[in-house]
């Protein structure tokens, strides 16, 4: 639910009771993960979606189920060959989905609310809830906060921390839940925890969803170029926060780049080295100078990054690979650079190639191998299990029919 963190943040502060549907697991192939949320209000007002609107007017009944009789509910919707009009998954896998009512009186209200809060300003946070277990427990909320500050990004905590609220007065259950949401909110993750009702670390007991919120990771353009500005679009549209940095102050402007959150003028190389990276950060190096480039890419081949990618031909690589080298750069710290940067789209324009950039980038992060999916046989959403037969939809609540 904390991908709809402004939103919702804004419900609750205004007093409205609303119902909110989360993804707690997926199997198969399935169009969103863990986590994903739809939430609807008292007036009926409908935000979010869980499935990209396979099962999303049955979920829009069972909210408004959970409004009226005050329970949290969980439902599984399937794919059904015999009965083509009930509601399920035409992608042939399964997730099930939570729904959890959030009135006035709510016992998980206050730390929804502090949940939303955090998340809507960027706050690092974890809400983890109890999604599978006994009755009682079912929608039970804790809200981890980091620890104390150590190495590693500036949000990470490395100490005990805090946390709020509690699965239903175990105190034991509580510590363990927060020191394993705490892990996941370190590594900025969001999935699921199994233990035991009485907190120690044994699956078969008690199901937690634990959703993370940090803040959104760096993009750092090099080079303040028409390509760069094109980039800088894609790369807020894709939720990063974007820096531009570039040595030449009359190029390196917040005029010619109004949609970055920084600009910033200095030696590329200088500049990386100051400042914090992490193994979310994207590097893209669009200077194609070896001036600028070598000692640039020199630094950070050797810090972490989830991509580190350069603009240039095949020759201008091919001279940039042997000056990385002679710099004593190793053949695995080479590796990780993605030269020439973008896959082939047959782009010409600025906006053309920050489109390639970004798609490789997505192809990178996720695993995906950048083929066209007509004619493939691999599976579309990459990172889940693998496809099932197509079984029953597992349709069991009576807000939930055939349509």
């Amino acid at each position: 639910m904390l991908d709809l963190a402004g939103e919702l943040h804004r419900w609750i502060e205004e007093g409205r009771a609303f119902a909110v549907a989360t993804v707690v697991a997926v199997g198969g192939s399935a169009p969103r993960g863990p986590g994903a949320a739809l939430a609807v209000d008292s007036e009926g007002t409908v935000i979010g979606s869980v499935s990209g609107g396979c099962v999303e007017g049955a979920v829009y009944d069972l909210c408004v189920q959970a409004l009226q009789d005050g329970e949290t509910v969980v439902e599984r919707f399937g794919y059904s060959d015999e009965d083509a009009f009930a509601v399920g998954l035409t992608c042939g896998g399964t997730i099930d989905i939570m729904v959890t009512p959030v009135g006035p009186d709510a016992a998980a209200r206050p730390v929804l609310r502090a949940a939303l809060s955090a998340a809507a300003r960027d706050e690092p946070a974890a809400l983890a809830r109890v999604v599978r277990g006994p009755a009682e427990l079912l929608g039970a909320a804790l809200l981890v906060r980091p620890g104390e500050a150590g190495a590693g990004p500036s949000w990470q905590g490395h100490g005990a921390g805090s946390y709020e609220g509690g699965l239903g007065g175990h105190a034991e259950l509580d510590r363990t839940a927060a020191g394993e949401a705490r892990a996941l909110l370190d590594a900025g993750r969001t999935g699921t925890v199994e233990l035991s009702a009485d907190g120690s670390r044994c699956p078969g007991g008690v199901t937690l969803l634990v959703e993370s919120s940090v803040p959104p990771p760096r993009m750092i353009v090099f080079g303040a170029i028409d390509f760069a500005a094109a980039l800088v679009r894609v790369g807020k549209f894709l939720g990063y926060h974007v820096t531009v940095c570039d040595a030449r102050p009359v190029f390196a402007t917040t005029t010619r780049f109004p949609e970055a959150d920084e600009v910033v003028v200095d030696w590329p190389h200088r500049y990386l080295r100051g400042t914090a990276t992490d193994a979310r950060t994207v590097l893209c190096v669009l200077t194609h100078d070896a001036k600028f480039d070598v000692p640039l890419l020199e630094a950070a081949l050797r810090m972490p990054a989830a991509f580190v990618g350069a603009l240039g031909s095949r020759r201008t690589h091919a001279d940039r690979e042997r000056r990385l080298r002679e710099a004593g750069l190793s053949d695995g710290e080479l590796a990780r650079l993605r030269s020439p940067i973008g896959l082939d789209l047959g782009a010409r324009t600025p906006e053309e190639t920050a489109l390639s950039i970004a798609a490789e980038i997505v192809a990178t992060r996720r695993g995906g191998t950048g083929t066209p999916l007509t004619g493939s046989g691999g599976p579309i959403h990459h990172g889940q299990a693998p496809r099932r037969p197509r079984a029953p939809a597992l349709i069991e609540h009576p807000a939930v029919g055939a349509r």
